[in-house]
């Protein structure tokens, strides 16, 4: 059995995809920092599908957990550019995981990460940044990780850059 905010995501994208009104009820617990859910098409025993939508949010606009999950949930399904929005049929098959992040320290090392426990957050020039969530299948070690993010910031490897880190619970 899924997770009460995991049924939130996938009762707002259903309800979405229906044209119906995206309002889940409230689940209550403590606010996080911030809120990503990660869409993947069914995967095969312990492995994660295709991605098939990811989007987060830091700057949590609703009132409620459950309502935010809901909101970035059904953006994940409709505007992730990397992706057609997803349709209807596409809903019931779909493996997804919320991601409460917590408020991130900065780090010095590389040392100081670890891919698995720790997602990452790289600024450089500009105020240009990129988000890593952890756990990520195929990202082994801090250097992966932080050479991912700072592609994803637009930036080029070996510019000079802030690195904080983050947990993140994981709900499925």
């Amino acid at each position: 059995m899924a997770h009460p905010l995991v049924e939130a995501a996938v009762e707002a994208i259903r309800n979405h995809l229906e044209g119906n009104e995206v309002l889940p009820d409230e689940w209550a617990e403590a606010r996080p920092w911030g809120i990503f859910v990660s869409l993947h098409e069914a995967g095969t025993g312990d492995r994660e599908g295709p991605l098939r939508g990811c989007i987060g949010s830091l700057n949590l606009r609703e009132t409620s957990v459950a309502q935010e999950v809901g909101r970035v949930a059904v953006s994940a399904a409709t505007t992730d550019p990397r992706f057609p929005p997803l349709r209807r049929d596409e809903v019931e098959d779909l493996d997804v995981a919320v991601y409460l992040l917590e408020e991130p320290e900065i780090v010095d090392e590389t040392a100081d990460l670890d891919p698995e426990k720790y997602g990452v957050i790289v600024t450089g020039p500009g105020g240009r940044s990129g988000l890593l969530l952890p756990a990520i299948p195929g990202i082994d070690s801090p250097e992966q990780q932080l050479e991912l993010a700072t592609r994803k910031a637009g930036l080029s490897p070996g510019t000079k850059v802030t690195i904080e880190r983050f947990t993140a619970t994981i709900l499925r």
